[in-house]
C-alpha cells in the first residue's frame, strides 16, 4: 500500500509540473505569432490563421446620408455590392473572416489587391497603412481587458477606405463601436454630414480611447501590488508582477506601430483623405502619443516594484542571517568552553572541585550575556 501511495504522489508532482509548464508555453504563445501561411504558398493566397469556427458570417450594414439612414444585417454578402457606387456613406462590418471564399468575393466585387485580402485573413499582422489604387488599409489592434483572467485580449481589426465606403472585419463578435453606432443613428455631432475618411476617424477614435479604459485597469493592479508590498511580500505578489510585465510587453507591442499608422493617415495625400479629417486625425495621433508614454511608465513603475519586492525579499533573509550569525557567535564560545570539559582526562583539577559545575555555568552565561551586550552597542542586534 505504501508503495502505491508514493507513485501515486510521484503522478500528482508530475501531472502539476506539466500543468505548471503548459501554462507558461501558453503564455509566451501570446508574446510569439502563429506561422502565417503555409511555405512556398504564392502570394494572395486566402489563408485563415485564426482558431477554427463553423458560426456563420455576420454582416452589418449601415448606410446613411444627412438625412437618411439604413442600418440592416444583411443575409449574404451579395446584399452589400450595391452600396460601392451609391452617393451616400456606407460602413459594412463583417464579424468572422473565416470564410475565405466569402472574403475573396467582396475582394473582387469592390476592386480589393489580392494582398489587401490576404492580410485580412492573417491574424497576426503588425498594425499598419498600405495605399493602393482605389483604397486605404489599415490594420489595428483593438484591446479589452479580461477582468476574469485578469489579462488582455487582443483582436485585430482590418479596416478597407474607399470613396463613400469603409469596410471593417473583426474576428469575433462584441466590439466597442456601439458609441459610433448611436452617433449615426441618432445623428450626433458631425459624422452623417461627412464622409467615409471621417467615419474611419471615427472607428480608430474609439479604439484608441478604449486604450485608456485598458490602462486604467492596469493602474488599479499596479496599485493593489504596491499594496501588498507594503502589508506583506511573498512569492504570488512576484509573479502577479511577472505577469503584468508580460500583459505590458503584449500591450506595448500592439500599440507601439499605431503611432507610424496614424502619422502615415494624416500625412496621407490621398483624395480619400480630406484636410478636416487630418486635423482630427492629429488629435488621435496625440492621444496615441499619451497611451505609449502611459505604457513606458508603467513599464518604469512595474520594474521599480520589482526591484523592491526583491530588496524586500533579500532584507528579509539578512535579518534572518544575522540572528543565526548572532545565535552561532555566542555559542562558539560557550561550545570551546564545554568542548574543554568534556575531553576525557583523568587529570583535570577543576572536576575535583564543589562548586565547580554551577560556577562553569555561570561563565558561560556571563560570556553569553557579555557577548550579547557588546553586539548591541554596535547598534548589531
Amino acid at each position: 500500500m505504501d508503495v502505491l501511495k508514493s507513485i501515486k504522489e510521484i503522478q500528482e508532482k508530475a501531472i502539476n509540473e506539466i500543468e505548471k509548464n503548459a501554462s507558461k508555453i501558453l503564455k509566451l504563445s501570446r508574446l510569439t505569432p502563429h506561422v502565417s501561411k503555409k511555405p512556398g504558398a504564392s502570394p494572395g493566397t486566402l489563408i485563415y490563421t485564426g482558431k477554427p469556427k463553423t458560426e456563420k458570417v455576420k454582416i452589418q450594414v449601415m448606410d446613411y446620408t444627412r438625412s437618411k439612414l439604413e442600418d440592416f444585417e444583411a443575409k449574404n454578402i451579395q446584399d452589400v455590392f450595391k452600396f460601392k457606387d451609391k452617393k451616400s456613406v456606407t460602413w459594412i462590418n463583417l464579424t468572422g473572416i473565416h470564410e475565405t471564399g466569402l472574403i475573396a468575393e467582396l475582394g473582387e466585387n469592390f476592386k480589393l489587391h489580392p494582398l489587401l485580402q490576404e492580410d485580412i485573413v492573417n491574424l497576426n499582422q503588425r498594425a499598419k497603412l498600405e495605399e493602393y489604387d482605389n483604397s486605404i488599409f489599415l490594420v489595428i489592434k483593438m484591446i479589452y481587458y479580461d477582468k476574469t483572467k485578469k489579462q488582455i485580449k487582443i483582436e485585430q481589426m482590418s479596416f478597407v477606405v474607399g470613396d463613400g465606403y469603409v469596410i471593417s472585419f473583426q474576428e469575433d463578435e462584441g466590439d466597442i463601436f456601439d458609441i459610433v453606432r448611436k452617433r449615426i443613428r441618432e445623428s450626433m455631432g458631425k459624422i452623417r454630414g461627412l464622409g467615409s475618411d471621417y467615419l474611419v476617424y471615427a472607428l480608430i477614435d474609439a479604439i484608441v480611447d478604449n486604450y485608456f479604459l485598458v490602462l486604467e485597469k492596469f493602474g488599479e493592479n499596479i496599485e493593489h501590488i504596491e499594496d501588498e508590498l507594503t502589508e506583506e511580500s511573498n512569492s504570488q505578489t512576484l509573479n502577479n508582477i511577472y505577469s503584468l510585465k508580460r500583459e505590458l510587453i503584449l500591450l506595448r507591442k500592439s500599440v507601439w506601430p499605431l503611432r507610424e499608422v496614424i502619422s502615415s493617415l494624416q500625412r496621407n495625400e490621398s483624395k480619400l483623405v480630406k484636410d478636416l479629417t487630418r486635423n482630427y486625425i492629429r488629435d488621435v495621433y496625440d492621444h496615441t502619443i499619451q497611451v505609449i508614454d502611459t505604457i513606458d511608465s508603467f513599464r518604469d513603475m512595474l520594474s521599480g516594484i520589482q526591484d523592491l519586492s526583491m530588496n524586500i525579499a533579500s532584507n528579509k533573509m539578512n535579518e534572518i542571517m544575522k540572528v543565526l550569525t548572532i545565535i552561532a557567535t555566542i555559542f562558539i564560545p560557550l561550545t570551546f568552553i564545554a568542548g574543554i570539559y568534556g575531553m576525557n582526562f583523568e587529570y583535570m583539577p577543576e572536576l575535583q572541585y564543589k562548586f565547580a559545575y554551577p560556577l562553569l555555568w555561570m561563565v558561560m552565561i556571563l560570556v553569553g550575556f557579555l557577548m550579547f551586550l557588546y553586539f548591541k552597542k554596535k547598534d548589531w542586534v
